[in-house]
């Protein structure tokens, strides 16, 4: 009696590619939600505990949003009806030197309060103040972004179309930057310079 053994499946050559493209256009839209959930939890506290942002938290904050640009900017170029590779890897590369610069201002508040003496600013979560998140948060950014400006020819997506999803992703993203700006305005009101240790919104009174 012959044994019969049944060859197993093997995926075609196109089909890892294909999952490689939809991971690398998830990527983009899951990166800019990310950084909009951290600008959120920023809001929470600014809002819900009254502790107004420094002028050192403001820059982290804009940090962020221009981290996240990169990513936003490949989610757009969808609208021309493709992603390039040299695309992806400049939008990705951008916000990997994007999230290191911006570590460096989290870096200096971290350094501001270092000591053991030092209460920090801000109320703590999880033992460690937002500014500690963010450069936490900024090493984080910059990997992944390094990381997919180093795969580039394998995540991108090629000929895509601008979804209704990437279209509600940008906007989320433009709400959040408004938002910042918004905030810090009122903040700062018509004067030159945020104060040292902000304890109101100067822009009403």
């Amino acid at each position: 009696m012959r044994n019969v053994t049944q060859a197993r499946p093997t995926p075609s050559a196109s089909t890892a590619p294909r999952a490689l493209a939809r991971l690398g256009l998830l990527l983009p839209h899951l990166f800019v939600l990310g950084m909009c959930a951290v600008l959120l939890g920023g809001f929470v506290f600014q809002f819900g505990l009254g502790e107004a942002p420094c002028p050192l938290c403001m820059l982290q904050r804009m940090g962020m949003m221009l981290t996240a640009m990169g990513p936003a900017w490949i989610i757009a170029k969808s609208r021309n009806g493709a992603i390039s590779q040299a695309d992806y890897a400049a939008g990705f590369g951008l916000s990997a030197i994007t999230g290191l610069l911006s570590a460096v201002i989290s870096g200096r508040q971290v350094l501001l309060h270092i000591a053991p003496t030092d209460p920090g600013f801000d109320t703590a979560l999880m033992g460690l103040h937002l500014y500690t998140w963010a450069l936490i948060t900024f090493f984080i950014a910059a990997l992944v972004c390094g990381g997919a400006a180093l795969f580039a020819e394998e995540l991108s997506p090629g000929t895509v179309r601008c979804s209704t999803a990437s279209k509600a992703v940008l906007c989320v993203f433009a709400v959040f930057i408004a938002a910042n700006l918004l905030s810090c305005f009122t903040e700062q009101g018509f004067h030159w310079l945020l104060p040292h240790r902000p304890d109101g919104y100067r822009l009403f009174g």
